[in-house]
This record gives structure tokens, C-alpha cells and sequence, in this order.
């Protein structure tokens, strides 16, 4: 075998299956692991595609195999990892060598990393990927961000690996240094928020209309034939089909209900905040996995204020209106988010374009993500995606269904923090004139900080000053 077109560094969940798609598609790639112990397993579950694979032990080993100037993909924990990784192998690289950063990583530190190798007349790239272990194997979405130069030599490779949406490879070069990084974040936001929408929802249906698992999961697998179709639809009637083989239960009730996170959604958060932006779906979404981890502190205070719940007065089409509304608030904010950070970072972020590359392969695909394509490529009033003619009259036609869940659960003492935060920011977007004007007299009061008169320039003090 010859020189390996690409390497592929780690060799856990995401990276064997990359490599294997990659193989698949005829091409040579060398792998290595940092647990050696790991890849004779991998070289066997390859079978006849062991054929386009060469293995390697050592570091040295592994970079002498790939063709010049190389191309390697890392598939490892993001952060210091990546740092010690970088030292370890740039005195064993030459100029022209791409580096690819393929894990959850925060845009900040590849702004960095590239600015540090490209001093080395090093690429680095930062590629977001989504769609897990299925869809690193058979087809992910991929955000790329990084040079010009860069793309134009791994874009073969990726294209040829992505999802497929109607013919369209789901990949694309987003802009420079962390751009595809911080698309990836954005979009594990919207993924949060949408998977704490349909938690909410499926809450109601169980504990408001008393609904059994598998009745719940019928009404989703419903959904996914129509407007509400996306890859957690699709999941979601799935799970709820499926019995404990210990217990016969519902397996969706023996799963404790504290839910787990790695990080990126509550980035999301933290970038949209600093920037001066709304996500308080996403933000909502965060939060309620952080109070989900409080089991025992939960469940203390049910003892105390009592954990009782009532009847939810919303039909099967009215929670399904409102899941559609809540979906494209989500949406909305997200975008928002990308729009804020493409000014600051100067990246012309293509929002048709990420519309489009999220379509398949990714966790959150949905059949909306073809109306917000659409929409980001026309003249988007005020640029806002509620704005948008099509999405804004789904919108009047769906918020009351969101309003009269939200206060059916409100009533009843059930949470619903992700579907009321949506709510609250779409009546805040619609107010021409807001409260705002109190919280201006409140700081001008109490610190002189001043405030915009109607009609009038410049900075202006109340007659409580006089």
C-alpha cells in the first residue's frame, strides 16, 4: 500500500467510525490511537475495509505514512488534550500540513491554535461534526472553519463522507478559524432546546393527560409524517415503544430522570450572553438539566411543597401547533446568536448555507431547517427569522396554541421552562414599545446613568436630578 491520503488520531466512538466511512469510500487512510491496545480490535471490526487502512503504534510511525503534505484528522477530548497533542506533533510536521480538529471545541481556543501554528505555516482547522456514531459512520453534517487554502485540499474527503440531503453533501467551508466550531456550538444549542421542548411535551401528555408511553410515542411517530418531522421525532416514537426486559415497565420509566451534558449548550449560552443576545430557550434548556442533576434535592422538596400536578387542558393537535411554534422560536434565537457572532469575528457567515448543511446527518435535521433555508436566502426583514413572511404566518397561526399549553401547565403546576421561555420572547419581539423605559428611570435614579428621550438626541437626566 502506499502513502495514506489522510490520518485519522484517535480511535474512540466518533474516530473508528470516520475512518471506516472514509475506507468505505475508497480511500487510504492510517490510523493510531494513544491506547495502542485499541486499534488491533478496530483493524479487526474493519473486515474487507482493513484494505484501505494501515495501523500504526507509534506517533512517528503514523506521520511518516501519509502522503505530503499531510492531512490529519483528530478525534480526541477537546481543550488540553488537543494542546498537549499539537506540541507533541508540530516537531514532526512541515509547512503545508493540515491539522483537523474534528471534536466539541470551543471556538476560542482554535481561533488560538491557528493563529499558533499558522506561524509554523501550519493549517488548522476546526470541524464541527454531527449525527453521532451513525452518522460518522454512514454520513455526517460537517461545519468547517479554516483557510481557503485548507478547505480546497480536505473538501474531496469530506464531501465524499457527508450526509446526502436530496443529492447535496451536508458539509461546507463556513469561514475562517473558528467559525465551524462555533456553528457546531450554536447548533448543540438549538439541539437542547429542542430536545427540552419535546421533554416538556412528552411531561404533559404523561402526567397532564395521563397518556401511557407508547400512546405518546404513536402521537410522535404522527408528528414525524408532517410539519413536525426531524430526526428527535423520529427517536423520541421509537423509544417509547420499548419495554424494560427486566421490569416489562416502559423503559422510559426505570431511566432516572437526571440528564447529562457536555458542555457546548451552556457555551452557547455563555456566547450569546456576552454578545448582548437572547437564547432563553437555550439558556432554559441548560438550566433544566442542571436542576434535573438534583435528584435528592428534588425530591426533598417535593416532601416539603408538595410535587402534585393537575390536568392539562390541551389536545393532541394543540400540543403538536405548539411544539411547531416553539421549534422556530428556537431556531430563530440560534440564528441570532450565528448573526451576532459572524459581525464581531468578521466571518460572513452563509446562514442559507448552514440551513442547508444541517438538513441531514445532523441530530437536530428537521423538515423546518428547509423553510429557514429559504427564508436566509432571501431579504430577511430586519434580519430575523420571525420576521420572515412564511415563518412569521406559521407563527400567528401556532403561538396561541403555544400560549393556551403554557398556561394549561402553568395552571397545573407543571414546569415547562423551555416552551414559556419561547413565549416570552416572542411577545417581547412583537412589543413596539416595551417596560424598558422603567428599568432606564430605575438606573438613572439610583446611579445617573441617564437615558434616550423620545424623539430626542443625546443623553438626558430625570427631575429627580433637578
Amino acid at each position: 500500500m502506499g502513502k495514506a491520503q489522510i490520518g485519522v488520531y484517535g480511535l474512540g466512538t466518533m474516530g473508528s467510525a470516520l475512518a471506516l466511512n472514509m475506507a468505505e469510500h475508497g480511500f487510504d487512510v492510517a490510523v493510531t490511537n494513544r491506547e495502542a491496545d485499541w486499534i488491533a480490535p478496530f483493524m479487526t471490526e474493519a473486515g474487507d475495509l482493513a484494505a484501505c487502512l494501515q495501523s500504526f503504534e507509534d506517533l512517528q510511525g503514523f506521520i511518516a505514512a501519509l502522503a505530503t503534505p499531510r492531512i490529519i484528522l483528530f478525534m480526541i477530548p477537546s481543550g488540553a488534550p488537543m494542546d498537549e497533542m499539537l506540541e507533541r506533533i508540530t516537531p514532526l510536521l512541515e509547512p503545508g500540513d493540515i491539522v483537523i480538529d474534528g471534536g466539541n471545541a470551543d471556538f476560542h481556543d482554535t481561533r488560538r491554535r491557528v493563529g499558533k501554528l499558522s506561524v509554523l505555516r501550519l493549517y488548522y482547522v476546526g470541524l464541527g461534526v454531527s449525527g453521532g456514531e451513525a452518522g460518522a459512520r454512514h454520513g455526517p453534517s460537517m461545519m468547517m472553519g479554516g483557510s481557503a487554502e485548507a478547505w480546497a485540499r480536505i473538501a474531496p474527503i469530506l464531501t465524499a463522507i457527508a450526509a446526502r440531503h436530496e443529492g447535496s453533501p451536508c458539509v461546507a467551508h463556513l469561514g475562517p478559524d473558528g467559525a465551524g466550531h462555533f456553528v457546531k456550538t450554536v447548533h448543540n444549542g438549538i439541539e437542547y432546546a429542542d430536545m427540552q421542548v419535546i421533554a416538556e411535551l412528552y411531561s404533559l401528555m404523561r402526567n397532564g393527560l395521563a397518556l401511557p408511553p407508547a400512546e405518546i410515542g404513536a402521537l410522535f411517530e404522527a408528528w414525524n409524517a408532517g410539519p413536525l418531522r426531524s430526526y428527535l421525532v423520529e427517536i423520541t416514537a421509537k423509544l417509547l415503544s420499548y419495554a424494560d426486559p427486566e421490569t416489562g415497565h416502559p423503559m422510559i420509566d426505570v431511566i432516572k430522570d437526571a440528564a447529562g451534558q457536555k458542555g457546548t449548550g451552556r457555551w452557547s449560552v455563555i456566547e450569546a450572553q456576552r454578545m448582548g443576545q437572547s437564547a432563553s430557550m437555550i439558556e432554559a434548556a441548560v438550566g433544566a438539566r442542571s436542576w434535573s442533576s438534583e435528584k435528592d434535592t428534588r425530591q426533598a422538596a417535593e416532601a416539603v411543597l408538595g410535587g402534585a400536578v393537575g390536568a392539562v387542558d390541551a389536545s393532541p393537535e394543540v400540543l403538536a401547533e405548539a411544539f411547531l411554534a416553539a421549534r422556530i422560536l428556537a431556531h430563530a434565537q440560534g440564528f441570532r446568536v450565528l448573526a451576532a457572532a459572524s459581525e464581531e469575528y468578521d466571518w460572513s457567515l452563509d446562514f442559507a448555507t448552514i440551513a442547508r448543511v444541517w438538513r441531514a446527518g445532523c441530530i437536530i435535521r428537521s423538515a423546518l431547517l428547509d423553510e429557514i433555508a429559504v427564508a436566509c436566502e432571501g431579504d430577511l426583514p430586519e434580519g430575523q427569522l420571525i420576521l420572515d413572511p412564511g415563518l412569521a404566518q406559521t407563527l400567528a397561526r401556532c403561538v396561541p396554541a403555544l400560549r393556551q399549553v403554557v398556561c394549561s401547565a402553568v395552571h397545573g403546576g407543571h414546569p415547562v421552562p423551555a416552551l414559556s421561555a419561547g413565549l416570552a420572547w416572542y411577545d417581547s419581539m412583537r412589543l413596539g414599545h416595551g417596560s424598558a423605559n422603567m428599568i432606564q428611570a430605575q438606573r438613572d435614579m439610583f446611579g445617573h446613568h441617564g437615558f434616550e428621550r423620545l424623539g430626542q438626541a443625546g443623553r438626558h437626566h430625570g427631575p429627580w436630578w433637578d
